[in-house]
């Protein structure tokens, strides 16, 4: 017996006559009556005895209800199952993002996520590009969202969209009547410095070393956060990418990109050989659509 012919047994069975079993199933009565006889042909067995409009069950029949109703309770099983996956039931998603990418790029995406599906158990972790590899190699990440490169022979890197490097200043500052500043424009003006492993560390002492400049800088800091923070306290200006600065818009800050500044990729990265789930997927698609938006 097939599916077919099991829904149609137990609506006979259920309805005891083939006029409410062809209602049952919003079918025609006559197409009820042929499966009905085809069944007992394939089976060898009579199922029914017909009279007086009414369908009376043989103990095999009985006997095979007990089967047909244990296999349609597991059908239906089944369809609970794959809409509770479409939902998100017993689904988790666990996260990791660079500080610059756990600002607001990912939890946006995380939000729409948790609206598609509702049901899922979803977690994040903001981490440096080194710290990711470990846990992305042993399992215990599915995703990272990263700003800077991550190279292991596991790991699988896909290109999402791009972030650049700006200059973050207070609103009334000269600078916001500019569509770029210059670097060597920045290094003259009271700045928040970087640790010399950041980028923005590095692309300031690039910048310093080509100009023969040395930065008039008084603290240092090691994240875009906490340099927007100073720069909206007055403390100076800062080197800070677009994501953070995003982040941190408001009435009293202004960002303007660095002339000539590089993009760089940011980039999706998963374990090569775990294939991605639903979730995954999706978050990565929805992190690629605030990425399109961001141009």
């Amino acid at each position: 017996m097939n599916l077919r012919q099991i829904e149609v047994f137990r609506a006979v069975m259920l309805a005891g006559s083939i006029t409410d079993a062809a209602r049952l199933l919003h079918v025609s009565q006559p197409g009820i009556s042929r499966m009905l006889s085809h069944i007992e042909l394939q089976l060898g067995l009579k199922l029914f005895e017909r009279g007086r409009g009414r369908l009376r069950p043989t103990p095999e029949a009985q006997a095979l209800y007990e089967e047909v109703e244990s296999v349609y309770r597991g059908v239906r099983g089944i369809e609970t199952r794959a809409q509770a996956l479409r939902d998100g039931t017993g689904l988790r998603l666990r996260v990791l993002c660079s500080p610059s990418a756990g600002l607001e790029l990912v939890p946006r995406a995380l939000q729409a996520l948790s609206q598609r599906f509702p049901s899922a158990q979803l977690y994040m972790e903001t981490l440096r590009a080194r710290e990711m590899v470990g846990q992305l190699v042993h399992h215990e990440a599915d995703v990272a969202i990263c700003t800077l490169p991550v190279t292991h022979p596991l790991l699988t890197a896909q290109t999402l969209g791009h972030w650049t490097m700006g200059c973050v200043f207070p609103a009334d500052h000269a600078f916001a009547q500019r569509r770029t500043v210059r670097m060597a424009d920045l290094l003259r003006e009271p700045l928040i410095a970087f640790s010399e492993d950041t980028p923005q560390g590095q692309l300031m002492r690039k910048a310093a070393e080509k100009a023969g400049q040395v930065p008039a800088s008084r603290i240092e800091v090691r994240s875009g956060q906490a340099a927007c923070a100073l720069v909206a306290s007055g403390a100076g200006l800062a080197l800070v990418d677009d994501l953070t600065a995003r982040a941190w818009r408001n009435e009293r800050l202004a960002w303007r990109p660095i002339a000539a500044a590089p993009t760089q990729p940011v980039l999706a990265v998963r374990h090569g050989a775990m294939p991605p789930s639903s979730l995954a997927d999706a978050l990565v698609g929805l992190v690629g659509e605030q990425l399109r938006e961001k141009r």
